[in-house]
């Protein structure tokens, strides 16, 4: 099964530094592969992450999700990447896509650079919600940074 996650930077102060957030993405990348998934794409922007793979089943998501922040926010704090505290917001959106759709999300995914020269996180996110019919209540939402 094909899975996107989809998750935030706390602290609008410590965000992901374009000098190093591929550095992060790459260590994600090499956590995944670790557990057993095997990472497709990994990137984002200065204020979230997308992380695609193809997912094992053997573990559940939230616990996966939970070692993936908490493995590359010590990774940021013990390379000293961030000259602030840094940490992921609270919550995510996973998404699951079929064998076609592989090719058009990778490929999303590596370009979120330009999308987000044009779209901010939150309607890209919002736009996520509303194309996969999900139901949701805005307090429940990231707090959006910009």
């Amino acid at each position: 099964m094909y899975v996107q996650i989809v998750f935030a930077v706390k602290r609008r102060e410590a965000l992901l530094d374009s000098r190093w957030r591929n550095r992060v993405f790459k260590y994600i990348a090499g956590g995944l592969n670790a557990r057993g998934h095997y990472s497709l794409a990994v990137n984002g922007h200065h204020d979230h992450v997308h992380i695609f793979f193809d997912y094992n089943g053997k573990e559940l998501i939230e616990d996966l999700v939970r070692e993936i922040k908490k493995s590359s926010a010590k990774f940021i704090k013990d390379e000293r990447l961030s000259n602030f505290k840094f940490e992921w917001q609270s919550g995510y959106g996973v998404f699951t896509h079929g064998y076609r759709e592989k090719p058009t999300i990778i490929e999303y995914i590596r370009n979120q650079e330009e999308h987000h020269s044009k779209t901010t996180f939150k309607e890209e996110y919002l736009s996520f919600l509303k194309a996969y019919d999900i139901e949701f209540k805005k307090e429940y939402l990231f707090e959006f940074l910009g």
